[in-house]
């Protein structure tokens, strides 16, 4: 598994590590799996996919409802078949609970309620109180109903989608952080100092700009697309379709997408620093370093990754 914070390089990296270890990609990216959204996901290009074969890119369509339960059961799908075929499967992303439910044993057997089952549980907390939401949850686990608060009114409301989804009870937290047993895994953590790694989300924003993020923003919105969507609420996204609602101008639209974005960039380094197996690669370092031994710091890191995998 490649994983890092956004614009640190994943893509590269996985595709130079894909090739040396005769594998194919599997993203576990949140945006880079929908159709028609290519330039705010920075997906990888036609040449970067013809490279190596990608799974879970570019194959849902934006307007369809998609959750981790379905992202699980497809990438789990295309790792069997990746396995199966003698080759070697890099997960490529940054999308924290994509990658969870890829390395822990995280049952999403049961998927979330509907859209009106979630809107009549609002209701009721509306009109009766979280009290009267939280007993209800008491009736059907009590457990669940010990460990989450009545506050808590969105954790209530998720615990009561699990159990209306089918499940017999809402397992405890720490239950899903055992690691699984279809494959053993190894995490490689891309990582950059920090001001390296925010100029280049300031400069992969404006490339997104110069490509045309707007525009493909508009056409999204002729689709039907609201930003309601679960789809549109990716940071590039949601802030130019604020523009395009004359909410801001163009330049506080991608000042607030430049700055969503690093703060989604500390975020996952955040998320990633969790990770026991992970072991962490500075690409700043190696580019300071320069070329050694006849190889480039791109090649010279992909070959320590691939040692690292091939130390298991």
């Amino acid at each position: 598994m490649v994983a890092g914070p956004t614009a640190v390089g994943k893509t590269e990296y996985a595709i130079g590590l894909a090739q040396l270890l005769d594998g194919e990609i599997v993203s576990a990216d949140s945006m880079q799996l929908y159709k028609y959204m290519d330039i705010g996901s920075a997906k990888p290009t036609r040449q970067e996919q013809e490279a190596v074969p990608h799974h879970l890119v570019d194959e849902i369509d934006p307007r369809e409802p998609f959750s981790a339960y379905e992202y699980q059961k497809r990438a789990k799908e295309a790792i069997r078949d990746i396995f199966k075929r003698k080759r070697v499967p890099v997960i490529s992303g940054g999308t924290g609970l994509y990658i969870n439910s890829l390395i822990y044993e995280m049952d999403f057997s049961a998927p979330p309620a509907s859209e009106d089952f979630r809107k009549k549980m609002e209701k009721l907390a509306l009109e009766r109180g979280h009290e009267a939401l939280h007993q209800l949850l008491k009736e059907k686990d009590p457990l669940a109903a010990e460990r989450i608060h009545p506050n808590n009114v969105k954790k209530v409301i998720r615990a009561l989608e699990i159990l209306e989804g089918g499940s017999d009870c809402v397992r405890e937290f720490r239950q899903s952080f055992v690691m699984t047993k279809d494959y053993e895994v190894r995490i490689a953590g891309l990582t950059r100092d920090r001001e390296e790694l925010y100029d280049r989300i300031n400069r992969r924003v404006d490339s997104l700009m110069r490509a045309g993020l707007v525009d493909e923003v508009k056409k999204l919105c002729a689709m039907g697309l609201t930003e309601q969507a679960i789809s549109m609420r990716g940071i590039g996204y949601k802030e130019i379709f604020g523009y395009l609602a004359g909410e801001y101008d163009l330049e506080e639209a991608v000042r607030l997408v430049k700055r969503n974005t690093r703060h989604y960039a500390k975020r996952q380094m955040t998320w990633l620093r969790r990770y026991e197996p992970i072991r962490w690669f500075d690409l700043s370092v190696y580019e300071r370093e320069g070329s050694r031994e006849g190889l480039s710091p791109k090649e010279r890191v992909c070959r320590d990754i691939a040692a690292f995998y091939r130390e298991g």
